[in-house]
């Protein structure tokens, strides 16, 4: 599970509502917990927490899963094998991570002005009656290895990971932390009355274009990097580690 602190200073620096008041990650934390107590750092943090066991577990299933269809008579994976149980991997996971996104993204936009107490169900609730159930689905065997490459693999994993990827990241928690006026009661987006421009997939990624240039794509860049290393170093050594002694 992604570090919560780090977790909700980026999804403060990709909100365009929000990121104004922050001139750089080390002032969105301090505001953050000035403003918001230390807990603020960790706003969102229940429906993840909640599902990440089931998540973590169904991602490596369903990988080994897409990647065993394509293998025959036990052969070695080739790296194109790899990246398209993986692609098929992250399709799957979608239906089951955009909600959980979602309500984590809502939560941690929440600003301490009363806002701060509503909960996962309130907000569920809320994002089903206005927009029903598509609401909430908004952009939308290695063998014996030392445990020291686990982490190292881990680490580079998560960088590589994230670097190509983190763009359409930004999309993503823009286009959920964005609102219709009907909402604005619960999230306070900020959005002016008329057209979102945040509506679609297409209209986010150019309405940030121009109002941020390439460099908008990568707001909040720093502090994901600082939690997907010690995240995929732990996950991968972990999972490894557990399937080792499982199967013995």
């Amino acid at each position: 599970m992604a570090l919560p602190n780090c977790e909700t200073v980026k999804v403060r620096l990709q909100n365009p509502d929000l990121s104004s008041r922050y001139h750089s990650v080390s002032h969105a934390f301090t505001t953050i917990i000035r403003e918001e107590r230390f807990s603020g750092l960790y706003k969102g943090i229940a429906s993840p927490l909640a599902t990440c066991a089931f998540m973590n577990g169904l991602i490596f299933a369903s990988y080994k899963f897409f990647l065993k269809a394509q293998m025959v008579d036990g052969s070695t994976p080739s790296l194109t094998e790899v990246a398209i149980a993986g692609s098929c991997c992250g399709v799957a996971m979608s239906f089951f991570a955009t909600p959980i996104e979602l309500i984590k993204i809502r939560q941690q936009n929440m600003l301490e002005s009363g806002l701060g107490s509503v909960s996962v169900s309130k907000l569920i609730y809320t994002i089903h009656r206005e927009h029903g159930l598509k609401g909430l689905f908004r952009d939308s065997s290695q063998g014996s290895i030392p445990l020291w490459v686990l982490f190292v693999s881990g680490g580079v994993a998560g960088v590589v990971g994230w670097l190509p990827t983190f763009p359409m990241d930004v999309v993503k928690t823009r286009m959920q932390s964005t609102e219709t006026p009907g909402a604005r009661s619960i999230v306070r987006s900020g959005v002016p009355t008329g057209d979102n421009p945040y509506r679609t997939t297409i209209s986010t990624i150019q309405h940030s274009y121009r109002t941020g240039g390439v460099a908008g794509f990568f707001r909040g860049l720093s502090p994901t990097m600082l939690r997907a290393i010690p995240v995929n170093m732990a996950t991968f050594a972990v999972y490894e580690t557990v399937v080792g002694i499982l199967s013995s």
